[in-house]
């Protein structure tokens, strides 16, 4: 479990997070407005999105206009590069920069790192996976700085495919190795069966990985079931939307909350 202002993650129901996708400063604390309590635990900021994600000052006033509107719920604070389906590409010497520079400012809560960053590249290269006795030192080191400050999110997604069950067990491992506090999986299902393997695997996940929140999800309408039915199976936080979405398959949030409280595990 993983205390972020009132909230704990990794206890209960699973948590509900609604990203905030949009491009300006005035949009974005225009959404932030309508973010109640009673059906949003956390709030993502996608700042991929943000027209003025350069400057990291205006990104950090951005966050703490953001964080007054929001109270008690906490912000998590993601750039999602092109590869793992954002908006824009970033070099890592900026994409550490920002992420740091925003952990000091105090305007976050959590903050999401890619811990794949160029690693998949640099194996490849190698020709063997090499987990979990390998790291990605650099992101390591990354994670390392940032927890100081805020809890980490290390994630990876897969808008392609579902992996085997022992490449999702592998890249949680080696999320865990990293130091992540929270670790997060996204994959794309092509047909039922990797679903019930997503499902099967986060579930063997929790028992293997006790100690640390995990959060998966099979994305597109093939995938809902893991949105609602978290709880079942071990995922911590569930991502819904008010609006436009964020990743395919999101539920709207007030009809994703109606849809965990019926299968909540009372």
């Amino acid at each position: 479990m993983v205390q972020v202002k009132d909230l704990e993650i990794g206890s209960g129901i699973p948590k509900v997070c609604v990203p905030i996708v949009e491009q300006a400063q005035e949009q974005i604390l225009n959404k932030a407005q309508e973010m109640g309590g009673d059906v949003v635990d956390m709030v993502e900021w996608r700042v991929d999105f943000y027209k003025d994600v350069w400057d990291f000052g205006k990104v950090a006033q951005t966050a703490s206009l953001l964080q007054s509107i929001l109270g008690k719920i906490p912000l998590l604070f993601t750039f999602r590069t092109a590869r793992e389906g954002g908006e824009q590409e970033i070099s890592f010497e900026n994409y550490e920069g920002l992420l740091l520079h925003m952990a000091k400012s105090g305007c976050v809560d959590l903050i999401d790192v890619e811990v794949f960053r160029g690693y998949d590249k640099m194996q490849r290269k190698r020709k063997e996976w090499k987990s979990p006795d390998s790291c990605n030192q650099p992101v390591k080191n990354l994670i390392r700085e940032l927890s100081k400050e805020v809890a980490v999110i290390g994630s990876y997604h897969d808008f392609e495919k579902t992996p085997s069950r022992e490449e999702i067990l592998r890249r949680l491992f080696f999320m865990d190795k990293m130091g992540a506090g929270i670790l997060k999986l996204a994959v794309m299902p092509q047909e039922k069966e990797d679903v019930i393997c997503l499902m099967e695997t986060t579930l063997l996940a929790n028992r293997l990985i006790m100690d640390k929140p995990i959060i998966t999800m099979s994305m597109g309408a093939l995938g809902t079931v893991t949105r609602v039915a978290g709880e079942a199976f071990g995922s911590a936080v569930t991502f819904g939307c008010t609006g436009k979405e964020s990743a395919p398959g999101q539920i709207e949030v007030s009809r994703l909350r109606q849809g965990m409280e019926i299968l909540h595990l009372d």
